[in-house]
Formats: structure tokens, C-alpha cells, sequence
């Protein structure tokens, strides 16, 4: 099966999946418009070096997506590009509504607490998201995203080590008209969009851009038939772009986003446990192996996951003449989540938490551009964002202890508050230093300063203190200040072996600041809180190719990523001899880890009207190290040496194969007809390999069929989503430590849905 995607994909030759084939239109002469048969793929451009390049001459690993092309992916949001960027991983993050777990090449945050930087940075319209809560975008105005596979950090604001995504709204100069869709589907899924973009004058545009996205939700409560893991979202954006001069142009944003969702409830792996504390372990639930998308839960109706966010920006551009130019990016944002989680996804009381965010964050970015207009060009970099980060928690787990088949009343509460504060100034330069020749060289020096405190007291039933006649409430606090700098070089060399033909190498290297377990529960837990950055150096060659006549497009990529230092939370009994065992969740800068892989990503024109796309991605992620007695002192009681063989959210091959074909039905409008085959080889869901948290080796479909009018006034589009109806899991929570938790989260079953789209031109 491996074997015959990649040979299949090979042979087609297709290529960078940014590439776009579909039919154009053009004005004809009394100002109607007609429909033209493309001959050639249609030329991307990308931003990832902070300036508009063909994506064909970038010495970077980096996929693109316009409007239609993610219509065709049939994304709601940005967890639809899972399969179709080689080596990605992005899905909805750990039982939160708001929350996104994205991998790149194997490197992300695996853990979705507050306190861990991403691994993967998340912009929008160049302005950074610094939490993973919030950053399940939904598509509603998008002109494109960029994903960059590798650690960026000299032309980003903010150094990540794992990759980027960037998603560029509309430009209001550049999209005007009006645009009002209406949809339905599964689930009670009703959908609705709407954009208007208006020139004012030669020198004033605005925008403005909205959704409401609604769904029941594909998890139903057998008993009460409450419905579980739905939507309900109201997201709005306003832009104001300006030209008063030549040499002067600015792009205010304003955007608002809101959340009032249901829980999001995942399925049990293994049996939930009790601890007994005169009996000993006791089940208290045995799994269904059988996931049929039912579930309980000890929360109430109304004890759900809402979230506030919503932010200002400006961009601005000055032409100084000549060769240079400045350009200043500032951003307030604010983030509030309170959510309800049920970890152990049951109706038991093991691992329940509230967890309520307050963030706020500022940032200030500074571009000094320079381009001779020929075989120079450089950019000069300094960013600055402050972030004050309190939240609020409680955990329920009356369920979780008993005595004598009684179960004992649990409740902590959390209450912590992180600064960060980070500084960076970085430079690139690009030289073409001979014909066909150029060699680009970066460095960035970043420095992040972290001020974190933190207070956590546990109330246990009174009866418990009067048998075993100690007390039990307990506050734990500690405070801490600490900062990490480091400097963070990129280099490539690229050839042009003629025009169609390019190719390069390139050394970069990343850094993720350290930071404080946010889940050090006990006074021995806070005297380890602190963990250390991690870096890695990604060594990476790759060839862009595009056929003399424009109908293929192939781009392959090798890589080598040697990691060091992992961020790795793990779960483990901290005093199981204690007559309350103790349990704890470390932070480990435990592995040292070694990630090779290949991809491969292309489109191909067939004929007039066909166009077939793909990737084919192969990655090799493995420990060289980790430190955790668990795995390497046989006297551990929890001794297991298994428990690190796999690294989390890579798995070996994933591939996907598309072809869609437009019908031209004259004066009766287009019809294109489109599907996908996705691949993804065995994955594991979390850091401690517990076998109910690892995915075989699944293949998913989709289909869809969109008609357009012929002067593309209206469009009618409807698809099936995972058409197979395959059962498979994304996501796990694990807590093993506390009553055996191994909580897995599955894709929705088969889906349709139908839009009517009306654009005003």
C-alpha cells in the first residue's frame, strides 16, 4: 500500500499543492463575461520571506492554499488541512472546542496547557497568536494560507521550531464586491458567511466579513440525549485600508470571535479506576471497544465551552524611495475561555476540570526592507510582545478516591498568572552572488523573560481527616522568574538549473523557550517546575520543477532534524506508599530526538478541464534519549520500557490524491466534480504510549460537486466528508496516573453538507 501511493504520485508527476488549475473567466468586450478552458497552472505566490516570490523560487518547504482550493479541501476551519500538507498534523486539541493541536515534522506542543509555548506559530495577517486556545481558525474570508514546514525564526516575529502557518485575509483593494452563503448539513449544521469589500476613493478601502457557524454536534448522551461536540460561533472581521500616498499605505484590523459551544467528549481507552483506600484499585468502568459516538459525563445541561476572542492591529508600509522601506506591524489581542472538560469522558467524577483563561497580549514588529532591484535584497527585524496570562482552574474527582466503596469528596482549585515578556532582532540577507547563484544567510537572537506564580489547595471530605486522623487540605504555592536567550542562524544555497528548474539547501535552526509546570501540585513538584528550552537544527535539500509548458508542477523536499532537549510532559505516581497516594505530572527536558524525512507534493494538468493533486509524505521520528526512570530502572513499580518507543504525532507515510474535472456547460454555467483519497500510517496520540491512545493505519474519502452560473453570480456546492464512514482517532488525553485516564477523540462520521453561494461583482 505504502509503496503504491508513492509510486502512483511519483509517476503523475504532480506537484506543489499551492499550484491552482480551475477555470477562468475573463471580461469580454460588452463587459459580460465568459468562461476560458486554462491551459496552464496558475502562478502562486507566497509571503514566507516577507515578500511576494513565486512559490517555485523559494528555498523553503512551504504549501499554499487560495479560497477555492480550501473549499475544495472542504475545510470549515484550519484543522481541514489535515492530509494535504506533507508531514502535517493539525486537528481540534484535547476535548476543548477552541484549542488546536498542530505538529509539523513531528515537533509541536503536547501538551495543551497554558504555561507551554507552541512549537508551531500561528498568524494571521503577519501578527502572531501566542496560545494554541483560540487558534482553531475558522475560514470565513480567507485569501490564503501558508504552511512552512521548519523553524522559522529570521524573517518571523515570533522563533518557533517546528514550522509556520499563515493565513492572510482578504486585501480590501483587492477583493471588492459582495459575497452571502448559506449552508446546511449533518449534525443540524447550519452555516452562514458574508463578505463586502468597497474602494471609497483612489486612496480608501474597506471591508467587512462574517460568520455564523452552528452545528448539534455528532456525539449524542444515550440517556438524556443531550448532543455533544457541536458549534456555535460568531466571528466577524472589519478592515480599513488606505493609500494617501505613493510612498504610504496602511491596513487597520478589527475582529471579534465567539464561542458558546457545547462539551467536546471523548471515548475511554482503558478502565477507569478507583482508589480505594481500604479495598484497593477499583473498576469503575470498562470500556466499550466499540466507540459508536455515545457518551456521558458527570457535567451538567449548560456547563459547556465558551470563549471570547478578539484584537486590533496596524499595518504599515513606507516606500522611503529607491531601495528601502519600512514596515511596522502592531497588535493588541485578548483571549477569554472558560470551558468545562471531561477528561476521563464518563459519567464518573475522575478527571473533570473547569479551566478559565484571561490572556492579553501586545506586540510591535519593525521591518526594515531593502531590494536593489536586482541581486540584493535584505531585511532588517525587531519584535517585542508582552503577554500577562492569569487563568483560573478546578478539578473534580470525587469519584477518583474511596473508602470502602464510598467515594470521597475532591476538589482543587488553581489559580496562577504567567508574564512573558520577549525581545528578539533579527536579519536576512538574499544574494544572488553569480548567474543562476544565490546563497540567503539569517540570525536571530531572541530572549523570553517569564514571571510566574502559582497556587493550588485541595479540599478533601472532612470525614477522611477523622479516619485517618491526619489533615489533608493542603496550599501549595510557589513563584518564579526566569529567562532563556539564544541565537538562532538559517542559511540556504539555491541553484537555478534553468528556468523551470531550482533547487537548494539549507541549515536553520530553532529555540523554544523554557517555562513552569503548570500542574505541580505538591511542595516537592514545585522545587522541579522550572524546564529548559529546547533547540533543534533542521538540515534540509529539495528541487521545485515545473514542466516547459506549465501543466506540471513537482516539488520534493529531504530533510534531517535533530532535536534536543524536548519539552515532555509525562503523568506518574509521585508517593504510591503515601495512605493517600500522590500523583504527578513533570515536565521532562527529557529526549533527545532525530526526525528524516522525505516529501513530495505536486498538481497536474490533464487535458482542459482535469486537474490532479497530492502529497506523499515519509518521516522517521525517533528518541536517541529519554530520561525517565520509568523506562530505564526496573524497581520503578511503574517500570515500563515501551512506554517512549514512538514519538507522538508522526506518523511514517501520509499521502493524499485529488482529482476534480470541470464540465462546461456553456450558457448553463460550469460543473466541476472533485474527490480525495487521504493515507496516514500508525500514529500515537500522546507521550506516554499508551496502547489505547495509537491509531492504525486508516484511509478516508471525500467527494463534492459544485455548480457555478456563468458569470459566477452563483454557486451551488455540496460534498460528503469521510465518505467511507471510517472510524478513527485524532486526539488523546493522558492521565494515567489519576484513575488510569487514556481518553481518545475521533473525526466526525460521514458528513454532508450543501451551500448556495450569491457573489455581487
Amino acid at each position: 500500500m505504502k509503496r503504491n501511493i508513492l509510486s502512483v504520485a511519483v509517476v503523475l508527476g504532480m506537484a506543489s499543492l499551492g499550484a491552482h488549475a480551475q477555470e477562468q473567466e475573463t471580461a469580454a468586450p460588452d463587459g459580460q463575461q465568459e468562461q476560458v478552458q486554462a491551459t496552464t497552472l496558475d502562478g502562486v505566490t507566497v509571503t514566507a520571506r516577507r515578500r511576494t516570490e513565486s512559490i517555485q523560487d523559494v528555498p523553503v518547504a512551504v504549501s499554499a492554499f487560495g479560497e477555492e482550493q480550501l473549499r475544495d479541501l472542504q475545510a470549515n476551519d484550519v484543522s481541514g488541512l489535515q492530509g494535504a500538507v506533507p508531514n502535517l498534523n493539525i486537528v481540534p486539541g484535547r476535548g476543548s472546542s477552541n484549542t488546536v493541536n498542530v505538529f509539523i515534522r513531528g515537533i509541536g506542543q503536547p501538551d495543551s496547557l497554558q504555561t507551554f509555548d507552541p512549537g508551531v506559530g500561528m498568524y494571521v495577517d503577519d501578527v502572531y497568536y501566542s496560545r494554541i486556545n483560540g487558534a482553531l481558525f475558522s475560514l470565513f474570508d480567507v485569501q490564503q494560507i501558508e504552511v512552512l514546514r521548519g523553524p522559522q525564526g529570521t524573517l518571523y516575529g515570533k522563533n518557533s521550531t517546528g514550522g509556520a502557518i499563515k493565513v492572510n485575509t482578504k486585501n480590501p483593494f483587492d477583493d471588492q464586491g459582495a459575497a452571502v452563503e448559506f449552508g446546511m448539513g449533518s449534525f443540524g449544521r447550519i452555516d452562514g458567511r458574508a463578505y463586502l469589500g468597497e474602494q471609497l476613493s483612489d486612496s480608501a478601502a474597506f471591508s467587512l466579513a462574517g460568520a455564523w457557524l452552528t452545528s448539534d454536534g455528532y456525539v449524542d448522551d444515550p440517556v438524556t440525549g443531550d448532543e455533544y461536540n457541536g458549534e456555535d460561533t460568531l466571528a466577524l472581521r472589519g478592515k480599513l485600508a488606505l493609500r494617501p500616498t505613493d510612498t504610504f499605505s496602511a491596513t487597520l484590523s478589527a475582529d471579534y470571535t465567539r464561542q458558546d459551544n457545547g462539551l467536546t467528549l471523548g471515548h475511554p481507552t482503558a478502565p477507569l479506576i478507583r482508589t480505594d483506600l481500604a479495598l484497593g484499585p477499583v473498576v469503575l468502568l470498562e470500556p466499550d471497544p466499540d466507540y459508536d459516538f455515545e457518551a456521558r459525563t458527570s457535567f451538567r445541561p449548560g456547563q459547556g465551552q465558551e470563549m471570547t476572542h478578539k484584537g486590533v492591529s496596524a499595518n504599515l508600509e513606507w516606500d522611503f524611495g529607491g531601495a528601502w522601506g519600512l514596515k511596522s506591524i502592531t497588535a493588541w489581542r485578548k483571549l477569554d475561555t472558560s470551558s468545562f472538560i471531561d477528561i476521563d469522558a464518563s459519567e464518573w467524577e475522575l478527571g473533570d476540570v473547569l479551566v478559565e483563561v484571561d490572556q492579553e497580549q501586545f506586540s510591535q514588529e519593525l521591518q526594515l526592507q531593502y531590494d536593489n532591484g536586482g541581486n540584493l535584497q535584505a531585511i532588517f527585524g525587531a519584535y517585542y510582545m508582552s503577554e500577562e496570562l492569569p487563568s483560573y482552574q478546578e478539578a473534580y474527582a470525587s469519584d477518583f478516591f474511596g473508602f470502602l466503596g464510598t467515594p470521597i469528596d475532591f476538589l482543587r482549585t488553581i489559580n496562577d498568572d504567567l508574564s512573558t515578556e520577549s525581545i528578539a532582532a533579527f536579519a536576512h540577507v538574499n544574494w544572488e552572488f553569480a548567474p543562476t547563484w544565490t546563497l540567503a544567510a539569517g540570525l536571530r537572537y531572541s530572549r523570553d523573560e517569564k514571571d510566574y506564580w502559582r497556587t493550588t489547595s485541595t479540599y478533601w471530605a472532612p470525614w477522611l481527616e477523622g479516619i485517618l486522623g491526619v489533615s489533608l487540605n493542603e496550599t501549595v504555592a510557589f513563584s518564579g522568574k526566569e529567562s532563556w536567550d539564544a541565537w538562532t542562524p538559517s542559511v540556504s544555497l539555491q541553484k537555478a538549473f534553468s528556468d523551470n528548474i531550482m533547487g537548494y539547501v539549507s541549515a536553520n535552526r530553532g529555540f523554544k523557550s523554557g517555562g513552569f509546570n503548570g500542574r505541580a501540585n505538591t511542595a516537592l513538584e514545585t522545587t522541579s517546575a522550572v524546564f529548559d528550552p529546547e533547540f533543534v537544527w533542521t538540515y534540509e535539500a529539495g528541487v521545485k520543477m515545473r514542466s516547459a509548458d506549465g501543466r506540471l508542477t513537482a516539488n520534493i523536499a529531504a530533510f534531517h532534524s535533530s532535536y534536543e532537549d524536548f519539552q515532555a510532559r509525562v503523568s506518574e505516581v509521585l508517593n504510591p506508599d503515601s495512605p493517600v497516594p500522590t500523583f504527578s505530572f513533570p515536565v521532562l527536558n527529557a529526549a533527545e530526538m532525530e526526525v528524516n524525512g522525505f516529501e513530495f507534493e505536486g498538481v497536474a494538468l490533464l487535458g482542459d478541464a482535469t486537474r490532479l493533486s497530492g502529497q506523499v509524505s515519509w518521516m522517521d521520528a525517533s528518541y536517541k534519549a529519554f530520561e525517565d526512570l520509568r523506562t530505564t530502572d526496573p524497581t520503578n513499580p511503574e517500570y515500563n520500557p515501551t512506554l517512549h518507543d514512538h514519538v507522538p504525532f508522526s506518523p511514517d507515510w501520509s499521502a493524499r490524491i485529488a482529482l476534480q474535472h470541470g464540465f462546461d456547460l456553456g450558457d448553463n454555467g460550469l460543473l466541476t466534480v472533485g474527490g480525495d483519497v487521504a493515507y496516514r500510517g500508525d500514529t500515537w496520540l500522546s507521550v506516554d504510549n499508551r496502547p489505547g491512545l495509537m491509531q492504525d493505519a486508516y484511509t478516508t474519502a471525500g467527494l463534492f460537486t459544485s455548480w457555478d452560473s456563468p458569470q459566477y453570480a452563483w454557486q451551488i456546492r455540496a460534498g460528503v466528508r469521510n465518505l467511507t464512514d471510517e472510524y478513527y482517532k485524532v486526539e488523546g488525553q493522558e492521565f494515567s496516573s489519576v484513575a488510569n485516564i487514556q481518553t481518545a477523540y475521533y473525526a466526525p462520521p460521514r458528513n454532508w453538507y450543501l451551500t448556495v453561494r450569491r457573489n455581487f461583482f
